[in-house]
């Protein structure tokens, strides 16, 4: 009888000690390998907060970016921009269904193919900290949503009035600096980002970084506390301003250059001027671990493309998944045929399960047990291995009340 109670037993016990080594050992194995991620992708999360006519400049500031970072290759699907009202189709507008950040009204920034996710009313507080967190409800579709993983570095742009500490949503509710610290804490827990460079343009815009604590995020804003960010000119036939200076001067900085530039965000940084902008723009770094030199702005404003190069076309994974291989981030040829190299260790062996199924094994526990192996080096997400460890407790708790009897 003290036989048939302990065995049960001891398999149970053996199936918790499963259920933990699906948790642990992926785990242990993703923090291992979380710092060599690769950048395999850039996103841009773009947000005008401003309504009312008198804003017109923040929309212009917002569809400005919009055009730049499309122009270096960033594609649609993988910006988010929000604008909180529409000055194109204003009754003040006096040039219908088009908007203008210069006086000489040569560029429409308002064009046929710009693409807008949030508009209006839906530019609120809770919707930005959403987009951010990935915190949607099941009916928001895809195209509203930054499907960023941890290969992803994203620029994330705001324009609008602010304060200390604080930047207004549609003059009726603020987004405060905890709050974008909170929501960036939860995009790193979550391996929502590679990299993260926040950009404002606002007063005092440098006071919404000051709770930031996240590795990898980077923060440049377009004055220091007790500063005012100023417009840059005044479109005479429109009736306002219609650009704001430090945007002004990101757009001539970046007009300059093409997809397969090579300028640097120090380049970025320091072209900024204090006395054309009227304020200092000011830069948090601290939390970021790259040198600004050594990073191309095109990192975060332009595309990542991807090519795997292999000595043959039909062996492109004929070696173990230990091997490593070499990838080039490479848009085209500058220039100056600069080229940048990414090294990675974590090539994906897509014959490893076939080699594993061919082995031939005698003990159906060990082929078994193999097989667990290959799902494990599949799988990424903890939260997969939680369902999976349950899945598996349930036929070992099963067995061990079979042989019970």
């Amino acid at each position: 009888m003290e036989s048939l109670f302990t065995k049960p037993a001891r398999l149970l016990s053996i199936s918790i000690l499963t259920l933990f080594l699906y948790n642990a050992i992926p785990s242990s194995a993703y923090s291992s390998s979380s710092s060599s991620t690769m950048h395999t992708n850039n996103w841009a999360v773009l947000v005008c907060t401003s309504r009312f006519w008198f804003n017109y400049r923040h929309m212009a500031n917002t569809l400005s970016l919009y055009r730049t970072v499309k122009r270096l290759g960033i594609p649609d699907e993988r910006i988010i921009l929000m604008l909180a009202d529409d000055m194109a189709c204003n009754a003040r507008n006096k040039y219908p269904a088009q908007v203008f950040n210069n006086e000489n009204h040569r560029l429409n920034l308002y064009g046929d193919n710009v693409e807008v996710d949030y508009r209006g009313y839906e530019v609120t507080v809770e919707n930005f900290l959403r987009v951010l967190t990935g915190r949607h409800e099941t009916a928001v579709p895809r195209s509203k949503r930054l499907l960023s993983d941890e290969g992803s570095h994203i620029l994330l742009y705001m324009t609008g009035h602010g304060g200390d500490e604080f930047l207004k949503f549609q003059d009726s509710e603020e987004l405060q600096s905890h709050d974008l610290a909170d929501a960036v804490k939860q995009m790193k827990e979550k391996r929502r980002f590679k990299e993260l460079l926040i950009m404002v343009d606002t007063c005092q815009a440098a006071t919404l970084f000051s709770q930031l604590q996240s590795p990898g995020v980077l923060a440049i804003g377009s004055s220091k506390k007790g500063e005012n960010s100023y417009s840059h000119h005044l479109d005479s036939d429109v009736g306002v301003s219609v650009v704001d200076r430090f945007t002004f001067y990101t757009l001539a900085f970046f007009e300059r250059l093409n997809m397969y530039d090579n300028a640097s965000l120090s380049s970025l940084f320091n072209s900024y001027n204090p006395h054309t902008l009227m304020s200092t723009a000011y830069c948090r770094t601290d939390l970021y671990q790259r040198q600004l030199k050594e990073v191309p702005v095109t990192n975060f404003f332009g595309s990542v493309m991807e090519t795997i190069h292999t000595d043959s076309p039909y062996r492109a994974f004929s070696g173990r998944s230990s091997r490593k291989s070499k990838i080039e981030i490479s848009p085209g040829q500058s220039k100056r045929n600069k080229q940048r190299m990414l090294e990675s260790s974590n090539v994906v062996n897509e014959s490893a399960d076939a080699n594993m199924a061919d082995k031939k094994v005698g003990c159906p526990f060990t082929q078994t047990w193999n097989r667990v192996l290959g799902r494990l080096e599949e799988i990424k997400e903890i939260d997969s291995l939680v369902n999976y460890g349950l899945i598996l407790m349930f036929p070992i708790v099963g067995l061990s009340s079979f042989l019970s009897f």
